[in-house]
């Protein structure tokens, strides 16, 4: 069977796209003009998608729509989540007014582009719905002062599959988006919350981050260096991530931390370490065996085998420090992205948490 490439795989809409459409709808029904459906918005980049109502609901003083987003083919936590609009009449020269609903969080820690206290809907979205206010305001001679309360159905359960508890996001999920579009398998919201991430620990003063490729990983340097959480960055396979955005962020010491053979892939100059797109240079690696001092046969096995552990535990065994080596590499790579004014160190540890590289010895 032909794998699908990823130029054919179907777009879908953040859940940015889906809050400012079906806020459009609900305003259009508070004012009187009844609820489009479907409703039409402009995204960042000029494009107009319609979007279905899912449910609709008129009141004395409000009018509420939801949208079930659609990711498209992205294994996104929110696809088919219900986004829920509700608004309302503001105060006299109020403007658009943001609030959290059920389902949605509240900013509690310094760091992020949203205030401390302020409903967790990202400046973009924002951005859309207050057009979009004064879209509808306009065409029906109204003055554009909402007050627009944005909830995810089942929001607080799907914000424990993401990073949001440790950017101090608490209560649910957050809106966010900055085109309106899901890309397939583009990881973008991930990374996004590694830089947040980064800025969260940033504005808290932590002097020392550490990110890591999994959890065991984290888990075992957040133990040897008593790292708050705050400190914790899931890096996941996105090392460049991490690493450019400290370029232009700086810390004063990050630690990267993580496996044998995602640290090799460091190693070897690879900034995205998943297995489907980067793979471990088993040659490469008999070339390290050879510079430690280690025998031809050795190093011949090195290039046949299966497995980045496997020429590890053959390495130990032959005495052979080829995990420092390879941690010492890999500092190398980071410190050229990153650059100089972050302190970093690289760690490697096994799938039981045990340390067995360092870079600094």
């Amino acid at each position: 069977m032909k794998e699908k490439n990823a130029k054919e795989l179907r777009h879908g809409w953040t859940t940015g796209a889906c809050a400012t459409a079906a806020t459009k709808a609900a305003l259009t029904a508070l004012f009187g003009g009844g609820f489009p459906d479907p409703v039409t918005i402009t995204l960042p980049r000029g494009q107009t998608p319609a979007f279905a109502l899912a449910t609709e609901e008129k009141g004395a003083d409000f009018a509420r729509v939801s949208i079930i987003k659609d990711a498209g083919d992205d294994p996104d936590v929110t696809h088919l989540a219900r986004i829920i609009a509700t608004v309302r009449r503001g105060g006299a020269g109020s403007g658009a007014i943001f609030r959290a609903g059920e389902g949605v969080g509240t900013v509690t820690k310094e760091g992020l582009p949203i205030a401390v206290g302020e409903a967790a809907i990202n400046p973009v979205p924002r951005k859309m719905m207050q057009q979009v206010v004064e879209e509808v305001s306009v065409a029906f001679g109204m003055p554009p002062d909402v007050e627009i309360e944005i909830g995810v159905e089942k929001g607080a359960e799907l914000a424990k599959h993401t990073m949001n508890g440790r950017l101090g996001i608490l209560g649910g999920l957050s809106i966010l988006g900055t085109t309106g579009i899901v890309i397939p398998y583009s990881c973008a919201s991930w990374i996004a919350s590694i830089h947040r991430g980064i800025d969260v620990a940033r504005a808290a003063g932590e002097p020392h981050l550490a990110a890591s490729t999994g959890s065991t990983s984290e888990k075992a340097v957040a133990t040897l260096y008593g790292l708050p959480e705050v400190a914790l960055l899931d890096m996941g396979d996105f090392a460049g991530g991490v690493l450019k955005y400290i370029r232009k962020n700086p810390v004063p010491r990050l630690t990267i931390a993580g496996g044998f053979a995602k640290i090799t892939k460091l190693a070897q100059g690879r900034m995205d370490l998943h297995s489907g797109r980067s793979s471990v240079d088993f040659t490469w690696l008999a070339d390290r065996i050879t510079e430690l001092g280690g025998e031809t046969e050795l190093a011949a096995r090195a290039k046949s085998a299966n497995t980045a552990m496997q020429v590890l535990e053959e390495a130990r065994a032959a005495g052979l420090p080829l995990a420092d080596h390879v941690a010492l590499k890999a500092r190398e790579i980071a410190k050229d992205v990153a650059g100089e004014e972050t302190a970093i160190d690289v760690l490697i540890f096994d799938r039981a948490g045990n340390l067995v590289g360092r870079s600094d010895e």
